[in-house]
């Protein structure tokens, strides 16, 4: 993953176990900054809250991806998986 600014990335927040796209970033760093701010929130509270009707026993695993946004439609350049967020807590993909 880069983590300089470039016009033609974007980077995007994916909840991979719901096919969720959970925002969309023009650099590495804001959107790890995002994933910290989820990983401060409750399971069970938003934006957490799985979209599923088994959300109790359900989780979130978000990954980041990258885009390059110069071409249509955008091609994946890569992906990450980063954090999970369920009952049992949060679990860190990555060395912080």
């Amino acid at each position: 993953m880069r983590d300089e600014f470039s016009t033609n990335s974007k980077f995007i927040i994916e909840d991979e176990a719901h096919a969720e796209w959970c925002g969309v970033f023009s650099t590495f760093a804001e959107t790890m900054s995002e994933l910290e701010s989820r990983s401060r929130v409750a399971w069970d509270a938003q934006p957490n809250v799985c979209p599923c009707t088994n959300g109790k026993t359900c989780g979130r695993e978000y990954a980041i991806v990258e885009f390059d946004i110069s071409t249509e439609p955008w091609k994946e350049r890569s992906r990450a998986p980063i954090l999970a967020i369920s009952s049992n807590g949060v679990e860190w993909n990555v060395t912080k």
